[in-house]
């Protein structure tokens, strides 16, 4: 039982992960396909005043669930991080050089300095969730067994799950990050954006719910265990996902924007939880079961009394910082495009 709810108090923190951090990643997508300097000023401004005040503290929620994989589930860490430390180190990188760019970026004055640190900027963009994405499709199609750098370092991450991984892990990030800017732009009375953004949403959508129905004869062929999971036990959570996601794409074209929010963000939340769902009772295919992987009773408790008490402070925390936020952005001046 301790195991279990260990292991829910994790995935739910890999979903605000894939939910606020995707975003993130998302934008910076668009910021790399915005256009010219002077054609995307507006996209980029937009996208800067959006993620500026929140990118950094989104990364929280990676730190909670490496910190409660390594405290719960030590035998698990031990075994992805030797395994798949190189697109693991490559996603940090990405997440740094990204995280920096942004920052110097802003600062810079010269149109060069732009130029550079926003290519770094877009590019770690869509890198970075890619190989997040692809080590999460080495984990579940089992090529990582326990151990020690008991698996392949490069076929364990560079096989057509892993790469199904990466491609939706871009997907599903840009199409997060067209739907939130769809709301924001829209609160600032910028309908020509919006309406941008929302064909950007409903183009990455559509995408991804073709990658995802083609990728069913990629599992089919290399993680049948996965598949098998998906359509059986899973199912109902894959259907609501499909549902969300046809809702959601409904929803953009009525420009329902907050609403399609709520959709996409409970498309993404359900596939992520169906792929748990499936796969469990196992942590570490052909390996490790939950109940083999756990720490003891009492550094279960432990955690998750610490995670109980941490929770009454971050919450509230987080709440204020993304409230304050929207509400800074609702009492600015809208925006007004020239004619």
């Amino acid at each position: 039982m301790l195991a279990d709810t260990a292991l829910a108090v994790m995935w739910l923190g890999l979903t605000c992960y894939a939910l606020f951090a995707g975003a993130d990643f998302g934008a910076g997508v668009w910021d790399l396909l915005a256009g010219s300097t002077s054609r995307g000023a507006r996209q980029r401004q937009v996208i800067e005043h959006t993620i500026g005040p929140v990118w950094e503290a989104n990364h929280v929620w990676l730190i909670f669930v490496i910190v409660i994989l390594w405290a719960c589930f030590s035998p698990v860490f031990a075994a992805v991080m030797s395994t798949l430390y190189v697109p693991l180190t490559l996603a940090a990188l990405g997440i740094i050089a990204r995280g920096a760019a942004f920052a110097f970026r802003k600062a810079s004055s010269e149109v060069w300095q732009q130029r550079l640190f926003g290519g770094f900027f877009a590019i770690s963009s869509l890198l970075t969730p890619y190989f997040l994405g692809a080590v999460a499709g080495a984990i579940a199609s089992g090529r990582v067994p326990a151990g020690l750098a008991k698996g392949d370092v490069l076929t364990s991450w560079l096989n057509p799950t892993s790469a199904l991984g990466g491609v939706l892990a871009v997907l599903t990030c840009a199409h997060l990050a067209a739907v939130y800017l769809c709301a924001d732009v829209a609160r600032e009375g910028d309908a020509r954006l919006a309406g941008a953004f929302a064909r950007r949403a409903v183009i990455t959508g559509l995408a991804s719910g073709a990658v995802a129905l083609a990728g069913t004869a990629v599992l089919h062929a290399d993680a049948p265990a996965l598949f098998h999971g998906l359509t059986h036990r899973a199912l109902p959570l894959v259907v609501l996902s499909a549902f969300s996601g046809v809702a959601g794409l409904a929803l953009l074209a009525t420009r329902h924007f907050l609403m399609a929010r709520a959709a996409a963000a409970l498309a993404v939340a359900a596939i992520l939880w169906s792929w748990g769902a499936a796969q469990y009772p196992a942590m570490l295919v052909g390996s490790l079961t939950v109940g083999q992987a756990a720490s003891q009773p009492s550094v279960l408790s432990a955690c998750l009394i610490s995670l109980a008490c941490g929770a009454v402070l971050l919450i509230p925390a987080l709440w204020l910082l993304y409230g304050t936020f929207q509400r800074a952005q609702a009492s600015q001046p809208r925006h007004r495009p020239t004619q």
